[in-house]
């Protein structure tokens, strides 16, 4: 059968806010600069929200005080406390790309909630990024693994030192995209939130060049081209990059992958690299929404076969879209899946992870500028987790979302909802016996943990559900919170808990409660930033059919 079409043409962005609403913190606190209508106001919380959400604030930033290395100002990874120990009982001496940018956005969340000071916001952000500067870098990025103490880079935690890094395909010469995306976020927020660290900032921004990513070899009306090596989907992200070895050079083609899955946390090097002009749109429109099936031209029968995801056979809705950061035009397939038995309809993740859906939205304001593409599929992804974990799980709590392992053997795994209860036939599915799952991977999590920073990034786009969540996991698991903040992991049926802090995840947390408590700061130091203007133009412009 063939797929319907329709054309959507940009006729302008709408508008999208209206004026700032009364603040949140005390006149001591620190307001975002504010541009009117360019962030809507948070909604306001009652007393006893507030009250739980500052104390958790507080508390969740005492974690900073072991976490980060007294020499070279680098926040560890991770930080254990077996048992729910009072202080460390191991310490990830290691750093990466992202735990530096989301240390950037906690030292800006603690200074704007009143935890810090505007002096020591500002001396931990120069320091930290004074120590950045001395970091072995490639084009203004940073590599996977580097050594806390002594700031080199390594090929993986413990295994010790690259001397020279470049020229391997391995973590030696591997520069991740969506964790130097997250590097750059922090960046952004920092200089426009602590000006004394303004002029460090953007000479490290002068640096960056996010094209390393993008593949820009020629496209086709496909999902991929079949006249590149690899029958590849050109026009999108890379994974990562491979200094000294990069992926139009010879065979180096076959280590590369491309990040296609647009509803995941890759999608902040597209805001970025759109906004610093150092890709083009094609990346939004190229990216999938779905993964979908054959475009609907006679020359794509190369396109791959996604028929194994987790729902098929999938609505078509292919659309004509005339982009508004370059100008040109695209098929792009818009869709989506159904929880099953009801008029729910949502965008699937890939893991049914909470944090690929909803990290980008810490910062970029998807909630205000996306009422009809990514801001909706945010809040629907909230519904999703909460009917799933309630209805067929039988759990009190929800937000499932990659982390720790529920004990102290210091595991990470990765958890998410992906409907496995529901009828799955992999590439074998048919319209009479459909997939019926709600992530586009099937088994590739398991549901069995929840960790509480997915219910802190569900606090924008759902606020009054997410502060009861917050209050149902202290209620009836107290174990899962200590004198430094949430723990990452619980497990809602036996009830044990994993006693370590992850960085990345306490700082979602903090620039959660920043933009729960202070009316979208972080979200508006993004907005107030020159980069945000693409991500402004494609969320306001996509309407997704959901």
């Amino acid at each position: 059968m063939q797929p319907s079409r329709r054309t959507i043409l940009l006729t302008g962005v709408s508008a999208v806010g209206a004026t700032l609403g009364s603040r949140a913190l005390p006149a001591s606190a620190h307001e975002a600069p504010y541009q009117r209508g360019s962030v809507t106001p948070y909604p306001r919380l009652d007393g006893e929200a507030r009250g739980l959400l500052q104390r958790v604030a507080h508390d969740s930033w005492k974690f900073f005080g072991d976490d980060v290395d007294p020499t070279t100002h680098l926040p560890y990874d991770n930080v254990t406390y077996a048992g729910g120990s009072e202080r460390p009982t191991s310490v990830g001496r290691y750093t990466s790309a992202a735990n530096i940018g989301v240390y950037l956005w906690s030292v800006v969340a603690a200074r704007d909630l009143g935890v810090i000071s505007d002096a020591e916001a500002a001396g931990r952000a120069r320091n930290l990024l004074s120590s950045v500067k001395r970091l072995n870098r490639y084009r203004g990025f940073l590599y996977q693994w580097y050594d806390t103490s002594t700031g080199s880079v390594l090929l993986n935690p413990g295994q010790g030192d690259v001397a020279h890094p470049g020229g391997t395909f391995d973590n030696g010469s591997f520069l991740s995209c969506v964790d130097n995306g997250w590097y750059v976020s922090g960046l952004i927020v920092s200089r426009q939130a602590i000006p004394q660290v303004r002029g460090l900032v953007s000479e490290l921004m002068r640096e960056v060049d996010f094209s390393i990513f993008y593949d820009d070899r020629p496209e086709t009306q496909c999902n991929v081209n079949p006249a590149v090596p690899g029958n590849q989907p050109t026009g999108q992200m890379y994974g990562g990059y491979y200094v000294g070895k990069p992926p139009t050079e010879g065979d180096n083609w076959q280590h590369y992958y491309h990040s296609g899955a647009l509803y995941s946390d890759p999608r902040i090097s597209a805001y970025i690299g759109m906004g610093l002009r150092q890709m083009p749109g094609n990346v939004w429109w190229r990216s999938w929404r779905m993964l979908p099936p054959p475009a609907p031209f006679p020359q794509c029968s190369t396109d791959p076969d996604f028929s194994w995801q987790g729902q098929w056979p999938l609505p078509d809705t292919w659309v004509t879209v005339k982009d508004p950061v370059s100008g040109g035009t695209f098929p792009v397939f818009e869709s989506h899946y159904t929880y099953p038995g009801s008029d729910l309809t949502f965008i699937p993740t890939w893991g049914g992870g909470m944090f690929e859906a909803l990290m980008a939205n810490v910062v970029v304001p998807e909630t205000s500028w996306g009422p009809h593409s990514f801001g909706l599929a945010n809040q629907r992804t909230v519904e999703v987790h909460r009917k799933y974990t309630a209805e067929q799980l039988k759990l009190p709590v929800w937000g499932m979302s990659p982390s720790s392992t529920p004990d102290d053997s210091g595991g990470y795994s990765t958890y998410g909802v992906e409907g496995l209860t529901f009828p799955y036939y992999g590439g074998g599915a048919t319209a009479a016996h459909p997939n019926l799952g709600l992530s586009q991977c099937h088994a590739c999590a398991t549901e069995d943990v929840v960790t509480p920073h997915a219910s802190f990034i569900a606090l924008d786009p759902a606020p009054e559900a997410a502060v009861a969540n917050i209050q149902e996991l202290l209620r009836r698991f107290p174990g899962v919170y200590g004198s430094h903040g949430f723990f990452d992991a619980v497990n809602p049926t036996t009830g044990s808990v994993g006693h370590r802090i992850l960085v990345l995840d306490q700082s979602m947390i903090m620039a959660s409660l920043a933009n729960a408590l202070n009316n979208r700061s972080m979200q508006r130091y993004f907005a107030t930033d020159s980069v945000s203007w693409a991500a402004r133009a494609v969320l306001g412009y996509e309407r997704m059919s959901i």
